[in-house]
């Protein structure tokens, strides 16, 4: 983590005064004090307590910056963030990761000046506007450094006042950096539009709720008033922003049309009155004015006054802004009788709103004002909206029974107010919309009229059923159910079935997205009020969450049945999250036949969604997919499916995480390599058996010639049975005969699958290939895990193995040579053909002989780690062949495990370092003549091919006297003497190959050329002399020689013609400043242990 423990770096620093316990000394403290110190301390680390709450803001404004910075500033904040989580994992200061995420931040900025600032410019017309976009940016650049800030323990604990002003400081400037941010991406995206401002409004009044309100702080703090993290400067600054921002907004974008229409003028009301309204509502519910007053009584006198004036001017404009112009169509009154029963339907339904939310239907007069109020707006709306008169005794019914449950409590006043309401929704929507000959979403206008009455009729009686006795708590859960399906069938008619057909026109229309994330979001809402409040059971949760989510993906995927394939997976998958979730009970936890079960209906519901599936990878890949990849994309939709099955419930069970794995490999294996595989007996669908039987492909492109696929099934099968073996699925560590049959298996398969994907015209070359690949395999498997007979057999494994190289290598050119003789192919084409071949050969060996030299290593520092354990009294390992993580099953069955490990191995036969030596050089001999062949020679290349010299054990026989102080000489030196004979190499090759006019009219290369590159070629040596011979023993030299020596490095820089000797300079110096680094390190070291 980047986030410190302040006691493992500040304990002498940690002050008594914040709450942190005071330590006397740390000498002769042994662990378990320690631990104990430790422990207590970090308990009183106080926690930043509003972490998701400060994310909701900062993570989308730097998301929002970090786009449009671009990749400059990407890279920046990348690479800082890695050298501080770098940093922070070496143990260093705490203050150094510290200074380091703000280093990483303060360039990021500054890159995003210096990439962002002419987008800026060119994107505000006004300076002002682009310096007040800058400001914003550095604003929430400085935010997010001060949010990393509190993450730091050691501030929390040594710091706890500037922390707690730290948390203050968020509080204070997110309510106004927030929605000033959010606004700016959303002009970004969709330009200025006569809903900016309102979009503008509404993230101020959400940030102002999360911020704003009265909050207790996460350190205590004589400054905070009251228990509060805000202070009364900084509540009154968010109120005035509140009210005032989003007016000065619209001002500011539509100041030269703003008085030109009622409309615009009522916008200008609606943006002041309606924060203004929500501000007296956040008052009267969370105590918002508490800067202004805590007397209850003057709050609530304030709330009623000015919320009556507020509401008056927001149903006035409402009234002309949206019901007159969207809705003018529905109201069957002439004016102006239409505007006088609009205003007493809407005013008095607000002002009765209004006075029951504040408390003013307590008594009985209150109570018939209320109820006459609700009869008075119900008559009111049902004659403005053309209902008869002798159905008018329907809506005052209908509001009295409405106004006697508020007053009375009583539920069958509710359900008779719902039946009455249903009744006159059918009506209207039967005398406007019922006669229409209109198509809509792919469906009959009828059909749509009763889904929507449906549905209205549903959401009104879920009030009355969810305050129905716990009994009956069932009826609820099936009206929110049914209520969510007809929503999702509605939105899922709409948004994918977006055509409509009236009278053979056609036209597009466009159900908006922010529609289908409102009411996800507003169902998710409404779900978690009843659960907190008891209303709905585990399971109806469930479904609930699951359905709602599954609307999201109608926004990503372009599929008509993407809703219920998505809603049918989650069912799927979320039941070990979501009806497991009570730790406390014993069955909260899944038996064994219900994760089977779960994991069975996971691959089944997956199935069911290959039709998806399929339309997203032909939409991700242009074309249609393969069997193969349809198959490997449902097999790791389903790996990835059930991993909140084991990791939740089966974590203790070894078997159930290995097949997690191996069925999440084999999906990405079937991804990636794509094997032939027919699913037509599964192609049911007539979408996919259309896509495989089209032919356009062929008819554009014609008959393409591919090479076989069927050996990437080997490949499969050879990582497939790598990965059980690792995991123990395979029990190849106890068993001598099936870890043989293991070792030749994947040998084989291995060896046939290179031989067919890269050398499949050498048949006569198979059997060598596979032989190769097989020893390889034997050697590996035996090496990591020993048997009885490893020491007599392993060697001439190994010896079979160099002696198949350069059979195998002469045999491919010859072969070829004679077969093109034979055939008649042209030479030239033959020659191409053997040089790739065998380089390819170079390659494989090379690779197996570094994975030969790798496992050696690898064993013999196992080795070494066991005897310096066991010499300092602790436990050794009881294998070497895994890591302790990997011994599980070793430690249930000690009684099976191999008797015969690396310690014997070596003992009998001291060959293991001397085999992984010949192994190293073969590498690095083959890899050198890779690199000549196909770079010429780079200078590059060997600082990439050097550190494989690191894999030199220490052996008697062919590197005598090499031990681990001197593992980075042969590194040094293979670089040196690379670049030596490569410098020499160049000065030959420019003196004898060039075109000779060339040194006559320019004095080009000649002998002076040799002489001069070769001088300062030989100027190099002497620091390249020392460093290796440091490298060896380590032997300190005066800081004289290195003074007098690191100037001879200049004119190789300088003045040399060839690239070489100027690296070798530049490498002189680095290496003489290294060797006074090091023997100074050493010095201090000493110096320190005397």
């Amino acid at each position: 983590m980047m986030f410190d423990d302040p006691l493992s770096r500040h304990r002498p620093f940690i002050s008594a005064s914040v709450s942190a316990p005071t330590f006397p000394t740390f000498n002769g403290i042994g662990s378990s004090s320690a631990d104990r110190l430790s422990s207590s301390a970090s308990s009183a680390a106080p926690n930043f307590l509003h972490n998701p709450r400060i994310a909701l803001s900062l993570v989308p404004a730097a998301v929002f910056l970090l786009d449009l910075g671009g990749a400059a500033v990407s890279a920046v904040l990348s690479v800082g963030l890695l050298v501080s989580y770098l940093l922070d994992s070496l143990k260093t200061p705490a203050v150094v990761p510290f200074f380091a995420i703000w280093l990483s931040l303060i360039f990021s900025q500054l890159a995003f000046y210096a990439s962002a600032s002419p987008a800026l410019a060119s994107a505000f017309s006004s300076v002002p506007l682009a310096a007040l976009a800058s400001f914003l940016s550095a604003e929430t650049t400085f935010l997010v450094g001060v949010w990393c800030s509190l993450q730091f323990k050691w501030i929390r604990i040594e710091n706890r006042p500037i922390a707690a002003s730290l948390e203050r400081l968020l509080f204070a400037c997110l309510p106004i950096v927030g929605p000033a941010i959010l606004t700016w991406a959303s002009v970004a995206a969709f330009g200025v539009t006569d809903g900016t401002a309102y979009h503008f409004a509404a993230l101020a009044c959400f940030f102002y709720w999360v911020y704003s309100l009265p909050r207790g702080p996460s350190f205590r703090s004589a400054k905070h008033e009251a228990g509060q993290i805000l202070g009364p400067l900084e509540s009154c600054v968010h109120a005035l922003y509140l009210l005032f921002a989003p007016l000065a907004f619209r001002v500011a974008t539509h100041h030269a049309v703003l008085f030109s229409s009622s409309v615009l003028l009522c916008d200008i009301f609606l943006l002041f009155f309606v924060p203004f309204l929500f501000q007296l509502y956040a008052a009267h519910t969370r105590g918002a004015l508490w800067w202004v007053t805590r007397d209850p009584g003057q709050v609530r006198s304030i709330v009623v006054s000015n919320g009556a004036v507020a509401g008056l001017v927001v149903v006035v404009c409402l009234e002309v802004r949206v019901v007159f112009r969207s809705f003018g169509k529905y109201l069957h009154v002439p004016p102006p009788l239409d505007y006088v029963l609009v205003t007493v339907a809407m005013l008095g339904g607000a002002a009765s709103a209004g006075a029951f939310a504040v408390g003013l239907v307590n008594d009985a007069f209150g109570s018939m004002a209320f109820t006459a109020m609700a009869m008075m707006v119900s008559a009111a709306g049902a004659i403005v909206v053309g209902f008869p008169l002798w159905l008018l005794p329907l809506p005052l019914i209908s509001g009295f029974y409405l106004a006697r449950f508020f007053t009375k409590k009583s539920l069958p006043s509710y359900f008779t107010f719902v039946g009455l309401a249903s009744l006159m929704v059918a009506w209207f929507v039967r005398h406007n919309f019922w006669d229409l000959n209109i198509w809509m979403a792919g469906m009959a206008l009828k059909s749509f009229c009763k889904l929507i009455v449906a549905s209205v009729i549903v959401a009104m009686s879920i009030p009355g059923l969810a305050l129905l006795p716990s009994k009956l708590r069932f009826l609820t859960e099936f009206g929110l159910i049914s209520h969510a399906l007809l929503l999702c069938y509605i939105e899922n008619r709409f948004f994918n079935y977006s055509s409509i057909y009236f009278f053979g026109f056609d036209d597009e229309v466009m159900y908006p997205s922010y529609m289908v994330i409102m009411t996800t979001f507003f169902g998710l809402a409404l779900v978690r009020k009843l659960v907190s409040d008891h209303q709905i059971g585990d399971k109806a949760v469930w479904v609930l969450t699951c359905l709602y989510f599954a609307k999201l993906s109608m926004l990503f995927i372009t599929s008509k049945s993407v809703l219920w394939m998505s809603a049918i997976l989650l069912l799927a998958v979320s039941p070990p999250l979501l009806l497991y979730k009570d730790k406390s009970k014993v069955s909260s936890k899944m038996t064994v036949w219900q994760g089977y079960a779960h994991a069975g209906v996971v691959a089944v519901s997956a199935w069911l969604c290959r039709e998806t599936i399929f339309e997203v990878l032909q939409w991700w890949n242009g074309r249609v997919p393969s069997d193969g990849l349809l198959m490997g994309s449902y097999i790791l939709l389903t790996g990835l499916a059930c991993i909140p099955i084991v990791a939740l419930h089966f974590s203790h069970v070894q078997t159930a995480k290995r097949s997690l794995v191996l069925v999440i490999a084999t999906g990405l294996l079937f991804i990636f390599m794509q094997p032939p595989i027919s699913l037509s007996w599964a192609f049911r669908s007539t979408l996919i058996n259309a896509a495989h039987q089209s032919v356009d492909d062929v008819s554009i492109y014609g008959f393409i010639a591919t090479k076989p696929s069927w050996p990437s099934w080997l490949l499969i099968l050879t990582v497939l049975l790598t990965l059980a073996a690792i995991t123990s699925i395979i029990p190849i560590k106890y068993i001598v005969e099936l870890r043989a049959f293991y070792a030749v298996g994947v040998g084989i398969t291995l060896g046939i699958y290179i031989c067919a994907e890269y050398f499949f015209q050498a048949m006569i070359l198979y059997p060598f290939l596979v032989t190769t690949i097989v020893c390889a395999s034997i050697f590996i498997v035996f090496t990591h895990l020993p048997s009885a007979s490893s020491p007599k057999i392993l060697p001439w494994m190994f010896a079979l193995l160099v002696a198949l190289f350069p059979v195998t290598y002469l045999l491919e050119g010859q072969l070829r040579a004679i077969k093109s003789i034979e055939e008649g192919e042209d030479k030239f084409t033959n020659l191409f053909t053997v040089e790739g071949a065998r380089m390819s050969l170079l390659g494989l060996y090379a690779t197996l002989f570094m994975l030969i030299a790798l496992e050696i290593k690898f064993e013999l520092a196992s080795l070494l780690r066991e005897k310096a354990t066991a010499a300092v009294g602790q436990p050794g390992r009881t294998s070497s062949g895994f890591p302790p993580k990997m011994r599980l099953m070793q430690q249930r069955r000690a009684s099976a495990a191999p008797s015969f490990t690396v310690r014997r191995l070596s003992a009998e036969g001291a060959w293991m370092p001397a085999v992984g030596n010949v192994a190293t050089f073969l590498c690095f001999g083959i890899c050198l003549v890779l690199n000549i062949s196909l770079t010429g020679g780079s200078n590059r290349a060997i600082f990439f091919l050097a550190p494989i010299l690191l894999l030199l054990n220490k052996d008697s026989d062919i590197v005598s006297g090499f031990g681990d102080k001197q593992r980075y000489f042969p590194v040094t030196l293979a670089i040196s003497s690379y670049l030596v004979l490569i410098a020499l190499y160049r000065i030959w090759e420019e003196v004898w190959y060039d075109v000779v006019g060339w040194g006559l009219h320019i004095g080009g290369p000649g002998w002076l050329f040799v002489v001069k590159n070769k001088a300062l070629l030989l100027l190099t040596f002497p620091n390249h002399i020392l460093f290796n011979r440091f490298m060896w023993d380590y032997v300190k030299q005066t800081d004289a020689i290195l003074l007098l020596t690191l100037p001879l490095n200049l004119p190789s820089i300088i003045i040399t013609d060839i690239t070489t000797v100027q690296v070798l300079g530049l490498l002189g110096c680095i290496y003489s400043l290294a060797q006074y680094l090091i023997s100074r390190q050493n010095k201090i070291a000493g110096m320190k242990y005397i």
